[in-house]
């Protein structure tokens, strides 16, 4: 069943984007943008994070996911840390993603030999 709930939230926030891709004039990089100010605001008025334990991956791998867990990391090193939390929580929540993020790609640039679009 988390299969499921993972894919239906998971598809509507993509079908959201698709339709604001598609039916407005904002480019790819704004949409992005918007995508995790909605998961940061969310997370702040305190929506998310039930929405992230319900459907599992379907809210915590989109971007709004990515928005939500820098929050939340900014928000606890603020508790823990005071002022210089708002510098590092970001950096300590994010990291491991980010981090995957990067390498996975350039595995993928070694295998697949990207080129210039013309």
């Amino acid at each position: 069943m988390i299969y499921v709930k993972a894919f239906l939230v998971g598809g509507l926030i993509c079908a959201v984007v698709q339709f604001l891709l598609d039916h407005t004039k904002l480019l790819p990089g704004r949409v992005m943008v918007l995508l995790v100010i909605t998961g940061v605001i969310l997370g702040a008025v305190g929506v998310y994070e039930p929405l992230q334990q319900w459907a599992g991956c379907g809210a915590s791998v989109p971007l709004s996911g990515f928005g939500y867990n820098l929050s939340k990391g900014v928000m606890e090193a603020v508790n823990d840390e005071g002022f210089i939390g708002l510098f590092k929580g970001g950096f300590r929540a994010a990291a491991a993603g980010t981090s995957a993020a990067l390498v996975f790609s350039y595995l993928a640039s070694l295998i697949f030999k990207p080129k210039m679009k013309k």
